[in-house]
């Protein structure tokens, strides 16, 4: 999509006659340093952004269910180890760690997936827990271990359907976080290297002129916000879709 209503290539179309060219009829929102058009570098960088934000979150949504659920459905040891394993992960600051994962890995997108993938489970892994605990006794999972249905049937076909709303509603509301955290890698030099563009690092590399060509700060931040903004508002309203009580508060 972004290269059909971009009006440059974010990269390759760069003109050093035309740097830092204020917002206008040509520049929409302007020119870079090195003379780049800023909108088209705001449209591919949202590609950017929603790819690491999107698949990030249902790796983490994936693990958090699966280790979740096995763990409120089987109990025991098992459990014990789950439940350390999520408490530590929630004592660990979920930037920290991907910091310390960016570390090791090299800058990139595959490396960005791995990072924010893997530390910001614990609260969806929590919740499906939690669930699993009040439906592994009810009747009807009940009767499917009568009918002779395996534990993992059970779970994918019994649990998980019941507990699907409140996790698609936090998978959705770490869609928001996830953009922050790879804006805030990218800006810091671990995301996505220069030139491609990302908000983080279009905002790393317009600190030198935030007094002199403040746009070409404004508009990266602007769409971090509102995109930020936009998922944590969707979010709320898919709770308040799926969430019975919500419902009955509102009615």
């Amino acid at each position: 999509m972004s290269p059909l209503i971009a009006h440059t290539d974010p990269v390759m179309d760069a003109n050093l006659m035309n740097a830092e060219v204020p917002p206008g009829a040509e520049f929409w929102f302007g020119t870079d340093a090195q003379g780049r058009d800023i909108y088209s570098r705001v449209l591919y960088g949202a590609r950017i952004s929603l790819t690491v934000g999107v698949l990030s979150q249902l790796i983490n949504t994936a693990i958090g269910v699966a280790l979740g659920m096995s763990a409120g459905y089987w109990g025991g040891w098992w459990d014990d180890v789950v439940s350390g394993l999520t408490n530590m992960m929630l004592a660990i600051p979920s930037l920290v760690f991907a910091l310390a994962i960016m570390a090791i890995l090299s800058p990139g997108l595959t490396s960005l997936l791995i990072a924010l993938g893997l530390t910001n489970w614990s609260y969806t892994c929590r919740l499906a827990r939690a669930s699993t605990l009040s439906l592994r006794n009810q009747g009807y999972v009940q009767a499917a271990r009568i009918l002779g249905y395996g534990d993992l049937r059970i779970m994918l076909t019994q649990i998980l359907p019941n507990i699907l709303g409140p996790i698609i509603v936090i998978g959705t509301l770490g869609m928001g976080g996830a953009v922050l955290a790879e804006a805030a890698l990218s800006f810091l030099g671990l995301g996505i290297r220069p030139p491609f563009p990302s908000w983080g690092s279009m905002l790393s590399d317009a600190r030198d002129q935030i007094t002199t060509a403040p746009w070409i700060s404004i508009f990266p931040g602007l769409a971090i916000f509102v995109t930020v903004l936009g998922l944590n508002l969707l979010g709320d309203g898919l709770r308040d879709i799926l969430d019975p009580q919500a419902r009955a508060r509102t009615a």
